[in-house]
């Protein structure tokens, strides 16, 4: 069936609309909305109709269908404001109000001998692979099993899993199995690869609660549905004070810990199973797995494998924001140039980003990211504390605004964030920068025992940075021990060996404080690094 609507046209079985005869470009999800849209013009769709359709019943927060329509609406060259094709039932739903003419499918009589075509005019309806992006993993909590003696706890334990569902929802690229789905499953013993299969997700979380006198344990577990192992699992021992609080901390902590996990069996799922025709979840994922390694080709591999996926699928907002992330790292470590231009690019690559998606936590974080190399500070906060806001279990936003609040010489404020973040997420693939940048801000403070304690932790982290070393050298070097300094400024040359006072000044681009500037190269010309590097002989 086709619905001509002025000079649209909406193919039900090409699935795609057309303007005058030329296709559209958009994703799966805004051609299935506008077709459920127009096949119910007459009447208003709830938004809970068409979540169940567009989303399969699965948690998605209301900017999720907001960014959709907006989506809708750009294409039909429509706002929210004049409303001519698609209105607003304030709080209630939508409905598509233009006049549609409905066009049925044309029927071709076949004839004894039919006449040759003048041309070949190619396949009515051309076969199209679907945007990757919109298989992104899928994950159930199935309730949590409470072992306590007491049947009256029931309540704890199911609070615990709706809690967790609701915190992993706020992770955008997760698609999250729905409380009511899932509860209907209570009290069930299942196979989790049968489950796997009749939910249609990748991933399940399963987990007991016991209560005992003032003290509760509770065990989680992360498995892959299609391989039937378990990817994490961990044990939480707490004492009861206030039993909304524990609550609350035993559900951040494992929402917090669940999500890089997920994270990272899905980019090795990708990395090992590479696919011979790279489509934009495939490039986005291979790019998120080189920048997680930490090294100067990788990221440069991850710009690049990053840029592809925004051609691939340009409302691929994760594409735009982590390469302007990617970007950012590119400057602070390695040999991107922090021109004025790229920053620009930067800043309006995490803006298109939450054009696509405005009330993704992510895309603020790394937006924050993007002012922060702008020393725009103030708005950095605001950006991190908005991410905060709408996840309170994102580590990598706490970390953030440590960062923006330290250089701003909030010290104390931004230990707070720092420490706060390494407390949520300990298995993270960036917890070393959390504590090296906690570590750097420690010495503007002044504290350097406790920096100096910090780098050692992170120098125990794979794919632990030169800065890290930097950082311990500064410290030692004000903490009077010239031996060790010395030691750690020998390493820092083996890691990076064109590391000098001038190259540190120019990567501290990001930092405004004066002070903050000469007191860390003062200290780094303390431990014996050499104000310039000598170029080599031709």
């Amino acid at each position: 069936m086709r619905y001509r609507f002025d000079d649209f046209e909406l193919d039900t079985e090409c699935f795609e609309l057309t303007r005058s005869g030329v296709a559209l470009a958009t994703e799966p999800q805004v051609i299935e909305l506008l077709v459920m849209l127009v096949q119910n013009r007459h009447r208003m769709l709830s938004k809970e109709e068409i979540n169940d359709t567009v989303w399969r019943g699965r948690i998605v927060s209301d900017s999720a269908l907001s960014s959709r329509i907006k989506i809708a609406r750009r294409l039909l060259e429509d706002d929210g404001r004049t409303q001519r094709y698609i209105r607003t039932v304030h709080k209630k739903g939508f409905r598509f109000v233009a006049p549609v003419e409905e066009i049925a499918a044309e029927k071709v009589a076949v004839s004894e001998a039919p006449e040759p075509p003048s041309a070949d005019p190619g396949p009515a309806c051309p076969p199209r692979e679907p945007f990757t992006h919109s298989a992104k993993p899928a994950v159930a909590v199935l309730p949590f099993t409470n072992l306590s003696t007491d049947p009256d706890q029931e309540y704890f334990s199911d609070g615990i899993t709706t809690d967790i569902i609701s915190n992993l929802s706020k992770h955008r690229w997760l698609d999250v199995v729905a409380r009511n789905t899932t509860f209907g499953l209570k009290g069930r013993a299942t196979n989790l690869q049968v489950l796997g299969q009749t939910l249609g997700v990748d991933y399940v979380v399963e987990g007991s609660v016991q209560r005992s006198g003032d003290r509760v344990r509770v065990n989680v577990h992360l498995t892959d549905c299609h391989t039937g192992h378990t990817q994490w699992a961990d044990r939480y021992n707490r004492q009861i004070v206030d039993i909304f609080d524990l609550q609350d901390d035993i559900t951040e902590t494992i929402a917090a810990r669940l999500e890089p996990e997920i994270g990272y069996a899905e980019r090795n799922k990708v990395v090992h199973n590479r696919p011979a025709n790279l489509e934009a979840w495939d490039c986005y994922h291979l790019g998120v797995y080189h920048f997680y390694r930490f090294t100067g080709p990788d990221n440069r591999e991850a710009q690049c494998l990053l840029r592809q996926s925004q051609e691939l699928d340009p409302f691929f907002g994760e594409a735009f924001a982590w390469w302007a992330y990617a970007v950012i790292l590119g400057m602070v470590y390695w040999d991107t140039r922090p021109t004025e231009a790229l920053l620009n690019e930067a800043l309006q690559a995490c803006d298109q980003a939450l054009a696509l998606v405005p009330n993704n936590a992510t895309f603020h974080a790394l937006r924050a990211r993007v002012l922060l190399a702008r020393r725009e500070y103030g708005s950095a906060i605001n950006e991190n504390r908005i991410a905060i806001e709408l996840n309170p279990t994102f580590a990598a936003a706490y970390c953030g605004l440590g960062d923006s609040l330290a250089y701003e010489t909030r010290y104390d404020e931004a230990l707070r964030n720092f420490r706060k973040s390494i407390t949520l997420s300990p298995n993270d693939p960036q917890m070393w920068a959390f504590l090296t940048y906690g570590a750097l801000a420690m010495i503007f403070q002044g504290d350097y025992e406790m920096a100096l304690e910090w780098t050692e932790r992170a120098a125990t982290i794979p794919n632990c940075q030169y800065w890290t070393t930097a950082h311990r050298a500064v410290a030692l070097a004000y903490l009077n021990r010239p031996t060790e300094a010395a030691a750690a400024v020998v390493r820092l040359r083996q890691e990076l060996p064109g590391f000098s006072v001038s190259f540190a000044r120019e990567k501290l681009f990001y930092l405004k404080e004066q002070t903050q500037i000469e007191r860390y190269l003062e200290g780094l010309r303390l431990a014996g690094v050499p104000e310039t590097v000598p170029a080599l002989a031709g």
